[in-house]
């Protein structure tokens, strides 16, 4: 007799790829649901679960990093396993994924960057603020890159978080960063920063901005430096006025914006100039190395979507520079055997379930959510209610679906596969062993953690620590 799917006797199994903050907010939302069993297995290329959390919320800005007592409840329900560094594509393919899970979420994000599309982009110091988020965050795939901050010039071209995190990176006294979880290569480096003036460059106005107003106060409570704001820049046209009309988060950064102005310059040691309406459109160097950036000026023009488009007048000016970050978007990467729209750079779906590109019709059992889903837009709370709107596609699916062969349908069977293929995957308990031993390591200096930052050490130090607890556990 067929047992039917969703049943204490036959849960529905559910692979997460991907353990950010969307995949966890997936796998909760299915905790929550009284209308199936599940058993869920997330999945991470890192030994580390949190995705940007860990490796792309600023090192200051602990607070919004405690989310990570929802996600460690979610991964504490024994219905949950983590399995780190597993390799979607060689450690588990697509073909594995839906020999051994019912159905499937992809919740890998936007790992890539987009680019100016300007002359000279490619100088050495010019970088994507994605690399350099991870590299000062000790993200493994970083690790290994090195940032000359012996100049004084660097321009920070995009206006949203991202950019307000380099900024503040950057101008922040070395004495507040060295009691947070930045990484020691980061931190030692900016040490002997030289770094004094940075440019954030915006290519439309103060009301189009994508910062939220914490983030733009923030910048001008750092000890040494002052917020430059040209009050031209600050006196709206009647569009970006109607825009803001009954918008209260963009009227709230208009208002910071304009105490910005009037404070005008102080001579403090470190500078930062939020600019608006100006576009790179050449990189200038010497010998491959970046030595100045020209910029044009903009203006707003509607288009007959409403759509406020920044267009370039014949006004242009060149501002000497040493490093140029571009924080203009993430983009997502292709996954292997998963359908990926090249132009938006997600995995093409409606309400979360995944369309073959071809036809337009689900894939019945695939489902995304997160930035692969939506595109890079949001903060790290928007993912909770999109990820549930996934969930809701996928339990309403759950009747018309083919269930894996029995043999294959059972924790223990995917856990058997997964240690023949990968016998160094990370557990959950495994994290937690991790997770205690940088706190610890932060602890003896004062500050949250210290971070491992390359994979075979994260591996070595669980194998060593558990080894240890073996060994004491037999001597006694």
């Amino acid at each position: 007799m067929e047992r039917r799917l969703g049943t204490v006797e036959r849960p529905l199994r559910v692979a997460i790829v991907g353990a950010g903050p969307s995949g966890f907010y997936a796998a909760g939302a299915l905790l929550e649901q009284n209308a199936v069993q599940v058993s869920i297995d997330l999945f991470d290329r890192l030994p580390t679960p949190f995705g940007l959390v860990r490796d792309g919320v600023a090192p200051d800005h602990q607070k919004i990093k405690s989310v990570t007592r929802v996600y460690d409840r979610i991964a504490s329900d024994p219905r949950v396993r983590f399995f780190g560094n597993i390799t979607f594509g060689t450690d588990l393919t697509h073909n594995d994924v839906r020999r051994y899970y019912d159905q499937v979420i992809y919740a890998v994000g936007a790992s890539s960057d987009r680019k100016l599309g300007i002359p000279g982009e490619d100088f050495l110091g010019s970088y994507s603020a994605t690399a350099f988020v991870g590299w000062y965050n000790g993200h493994p795939d970083y690790a290994d890159l090195d940032f000359d901050l012996s100049g004084e010039n660097v321009a920070v071209v995009g206006i949203g978080n991202v950019a307000m995190d380099v900024a503040r990176i950057l101008a922040k006294p070395i004495e507040v960063l060295a009691k947070t979880d930045i990484a020691d290569h980061a931190l030692e480096k900016l040490r002997h920063s030289r770094v004094k003036r940075i440019y954030v460059l915006g290519r439309r106005g103060p009301v189009q901005a994508a910062f939220t107003n914490p983030e733009l106060r923030e910048l001008g409570d750092i000890e040494g430096v002052e917020v430059i704001v040209d009050p031209a820049d600050v006196e709206l046209d009647p569009y970006s006025l109607a825009a803001m009309e009954g918008n209260r988060d963009i009227t709230k950064n208009v208002k910071t914006l304009r105490q910005y102005a009037l404070r005008g310059e102080n001579g403090l040691p470190r500078k930062i100039y939020l600019r608006f309406l100006v576009s790179p459109v050449e990189i200038l160097g010497e010998n491959g190395h970046i030595t100045a950036l020209k910029l044009r000026r903009n203006e707003l023009r509607p288009i007959e979507s409403g759509y406020l488009q920044a267009s370039g007048v014949d006004v242009y000016e060149t501002i000497d520079m040493d490093m140029v970050f571009r924080a203009v978007g993430y983009k997502g990467v292709p996954l292997p055997g998963v359908p990926h729209d090249a132009r938006r750079g997600t995995i093409p779906n409606k309400s979360g379930r995944v369309l073959d590109p071809e036809t337009g019709a689900p894939i019945v059992g695939e489902y995304v959510v997160g930035w692969a889903k939506r595109g890079p837009t949001g903060i790290i709370g928007t993912n909770k209610p999109d990820s549930a709107e996934t969930v809701r596609s996928l339990l309403e699916d759950v009747p018309s679906i083919n269930p894996v062969d029995d043999e294959c349908a059972t924790p223990q069977a995917a856990e058997a596969f997964i240690k023949a293929r990968r016998p160094d995957y990370v557990s959950y308990a495994d994290w937690r062993l991790l997770d205690q031993i940088e706190a610890s390591r932060g602890q003896a200096l004062g500050r949250p953690r210290v971070k491992f930052i390359r994979i075979e050490e994260m591996v070595s130090a669980i194998a060593a620590t558990k080894h240890e607890i073996s060994r004491n556990g037999a001597d006694t």
